[in-house]
């Protein structure tokens, strides 16, 4: 493994260990700052340690075992697996939690996409009578808008966290979703209190302070309508209300109208209520759980290996290969590792070379 030549293995014990003291160099320090990584020391090294310029071939999870190269360390983690037990480790599938979290997401899409169709639609006078709702529910409709762009904005970033299995997305969507409840609730609250508490006194005071000429005048041309009570009270001349009209005034039409919009308006919004905090405990449950490994795949930097760690293993290593066959063995070994080692401006530790 080490040279071209053949080595014959003789008895042990063959020599001491007394040549390789002046390993690890003393620039590396005391070993005493060594990862927690050297308590699993491989029982061999791979050929990519050896000569980092020869390509190596990434091998698959079944192909290493206990004696494979050095188990966490060349073997990659990138992709999640299936758990043990199955036929093929190599398929991939969805977990239950990301099946939930999918599901949630998708009815939270739905619903909020659903909310900002209809208040765009409102906004564009699509509508019949949208110009009333315009008029005289400016406050619940640009909440309604607000809640509803909001709502979209986080399913867009529960998607991405799904999707990429991005538990800080994940986070990020877990959190938007209790901001998206509390902007929820204030347009049903809004609305129910209008609708509940005096709602006549209410137009009665916005039709005479609020509304102005303009407004007035949107609201007759859509309720056909003229006047507050009658032509002669607070109206605003048109082609089609003047003092002769026989049209009659648009308190009866008006309070009509808004007790039926407030009423669907503040149901709907209330009736979304138990979806959302069904959707929120699902992201509390589940964003964490959306792959098999918990957390990022990262080493904790305790256990990273460094020029410490390494310089502890090769000096094992060593030792059971001058044991084995001799301090010549053991020296040539100990040469070949040396370069990969010993701390240079442009290798200042070992990561680099293990991640190739």
């Amino acid at each position: 493994m080490l040279t071209g030549e053949s080595l014959d293995r003789p008895k042990p014990p063959f020599s001491s260990s007394s040549a390789l003291l002046t390993w690890p160099p003393r620039s590396l320090g005391d070993a005493s700052n060594s990862a927690l990584s050297v308590n699993y020391i491989p029982s061999k090294f791979s050929a990519a340690l050896l000569s980092p310029k020869r390509p190596r071939r990434r091998k698959r999870r079944d192909e290493v075992g206990d004696s494979g190269t050095g188990k966490s360390f060349l073997i990659s983690e990138d992709e999640d697996r299936l758990t043990k037990g199955h036929k093929d480790s190599r398929n991939f599938r969805w977990n239950k939690f990301k099946w939930i979290l999918l599901l949630t997401n998708l009815l939270f899409t739905l619903y909020s996409l659903a909310a900002l169709i209809i208040s765009l639609l409102l906004w564009f006078d699509v509508f019949r009578f949208a110009d009333v709702v315009r008029v005289g529910n400016t406050t619940e409709l640009i909440l309604s808008t607000v809640v509803a762009a909001l709502s979209l904005f986080t399913a867009v970033v529960g998607w991405a966290g799904i999707l990429l299995n991005n538990r800080s997305f994940l986070a990020t969507y877990t959190f938007l979703l209790w901001i998206t409840f509390a902007f929820l609730v204030v347009p049903g609250y809004v609305t129910y209190k209008r609708r509940t508490f005096n709602l006549e006194g209410k137009l009665n005071l916005q039709w005479s302070r609020d509304l102005g000429d303009a407004g007035r005048l949107r609201i007759q041309n859509k309720l056909g309508c003229c006047g507050y009570y009658s032509p002669f009270v607070e109206a605003t001349i048109s082609q089609t209300c003047f003092s002769r009209s026989v049209i009659p005034g648009c308190k009866a039409s008006l309070l009509d109208f808004e007790r039926r919009v407030l009423d669907r308006w503040y149901l709907i919004c209330f009736c979304i209520v138990p979806a959302h905090i069904m959707i929120m405990i699902a992201s509390l449950l589940c964003s964490n759980h959306v792959t098999y490994r918990f957390g990022k795949g990262m080493m904790p930097k305790a256990y990273r290996m460094g020029t410490h760690s390494m310089a502890s293993i090769i000096q094992g290593y060593a030792n059971q290969l001058s044991e084995q066959y001799g301090q010549q063995a053991a020296s040539i070994f100990v040469s070949k590792t040396e370069s990969l080692i010993t701390p240079t401006p442009s290798n200042p530790d070992l990561r680099p070379v293990l991640s190739r």
